[in-house]
Formats: C-alpha cells, sequence, structure tokens
C-alpha cells in the first residue's frame, strides 16, 4: 500500500508504503529522496535508469521526496556525487545535529514528521535557496532548449550543464527528458491517451514517446501506465 501528503517542506511530498515483498524498479523522477527504513535514513539519489530494490512482506518505508534540485543544498553533497546511489545518511553528513536525529528518529512514531523537521532544520542553516534551481527545472520541463534556459537565467551553457550536474545529478538534457517522460506518464494515468499524452507533454508522437519509456526505463509505456 503507498500513500502520500504534501510536505511542510516547501515542494515536497511525504509517502509511505508498505512492502508486499519482491523486486521492484523506481523510475526516474528527477527526484531526491530523504527514506526511513529499518530505523535508519537512507538518501536516494537522482536515478537516471530504474533503480532495483528488493523487500520483503510488510517492510515498512517513510520517505520525503524533494523536487527537483533541493536536497543537494540541504546536504552540502552535489547531486552528481549520488546518482544512482542509495546512501546511509550517517555517512553523507557526520555532524552532531544529525547523529542526534538519527538516534531519535530511529524509534519515531511518526518518522515523516521528523523528515520533515529536518530538512527545515537544515534549510535554517544552510544558504538561501538559488531562485534559479526550481527556474532551470520549469523551463526543462516545460522542453524549452538547453541554449533558451541558459540565456533566460544568465549563465553560458557550459555553466548551466555544471550546475544542473551539481544540483539534478545529470546534464539538461537527460533531466528534460526524464521530466517529459514523468509528465506523460501522469497525463495517462489521468485516462488521457497515450498519442494525446505524448503531444502534451513535449514528445514529436507516440513512437517517439514509446522510444524513450524503453531507453529510460527497460519497459514499454504501456507496461508503465498499467504498473
Amino acid at each position: 500500500m503507498y500513500t502520500e501528503r504534501r510536505s511542510v517542506f516547501p515542494g515536497a511530498v511525504v509517502w509511505q508504503k508498505t512492502a508486499a515483498g519482491g523486486d521492484a524498479a523506481i523510475l526516474p523522477d528527477g527526484c531526491m529522496d530523504l527514506i526511513w527504513m529499518n530505523g535508519d535514513v537512507v538518501v536516494a539519489g537522482p536515478d537516471s535508469r530504474p533503480y532495483l530494490t528488493r523487500s520483503r512482506d510488510g517492510d515498512r518505508y517513510v520517505g520525503l521526496r524533494c523536487s527537483p534540485g533541493t536536497l543537494p543544498d540541504l546536504l552540502g553533497t552535489p547531486a552528481e556525487e549520488l546518482t544512482n546511489l542509495r546512501v546511509p545518511l550517517a555517512e553523507v553528513l557526520t555532524d552532531r545535529v544529525t547523529t542526534e536525529f538519527l538516534g531519535r528518529i530511529a524509534d519515531d512514531a511518526d518518522p515523516g514528521r521528523a523528515l520533515e523537521e529536518f530538512a527545515r532544520s537544515r534549510r535554517l542553516l544552510g544558504p538561501p535557496p538559488d531562485g534559479r534551481i526550481p527556474a532551470i527545472a520549469r523551463l526543462l520541463e516545460q522542453q524549452t532548449s538547453v541554449r533558451e534556459v541558459a540565456d533566460r537565467i544568465g549563465v553560458g551553457e557550459r555553466q548551466l550543464h555544471r550546475l544542473c550536474r551539481r544540483q539534478f545529478g545529470y546534464g539538461p538534457k537527460m533531466l528534460a527528458r526524464i521530466l517529459r517522460l514523468q509528465s506523460a506518464l501522469g497525463l495517462a494515468d489521468s485516462s488521457i491517451p497515450a498519442a494525446q499524452a505524448a503531444g502534451m507533454a513535449g514528445f514529436a508522437d507516440q513512437a517517439h514517446l514509446i522510444r524513450e519509456a524503453h531507453e529510460l526505463t527497460g519497459r514499454t509505456f504501456g507496461q508503465l501506465v498499467t504498473v
């Protein structure tokens, strides 16, 4: 069973899942998560390919899914160092406050709330949010060209590429592909036909959507929609 709610931390979602057991594939979505599992907290880096997981029946997971580009600043770690990885939070942050937080959350009755409070405290300790980051994600989700994105935020294309790798874990073209596929999946979940969803999400046609779905996930678009 899976549930989610909007977080009090801006742009984030708190989700909970009780596993049925077996293997599962987590699809790329451009986001990073803090995940409570078995009393510990893991940082889920940005995925560029499906991330395979194995769980036992009844395993419980609670996560804080941050909007693209947000979590690296809270952790003080470039996203590209965490791409396609799951790393214990204790290995990413070793300060006293984090150590105390990990001790408290191990037996917390509401780990989702604890993750939110941790993210809020890290935001207060760190630099103010870079307004360019959500703007980049928004423009790329709208399938704005890399050159135009760079022009609109006032940097060169090489600097944009470095900025994207640091904040999102991959370059702007890969992020745009991932966000476009996620947009198409969201439309299809709303019962919009695949051909129409392809056009609305920015694909050239349905065949383009099918190719991209297979390249990014290893599955057909139809399989993704029926999961």
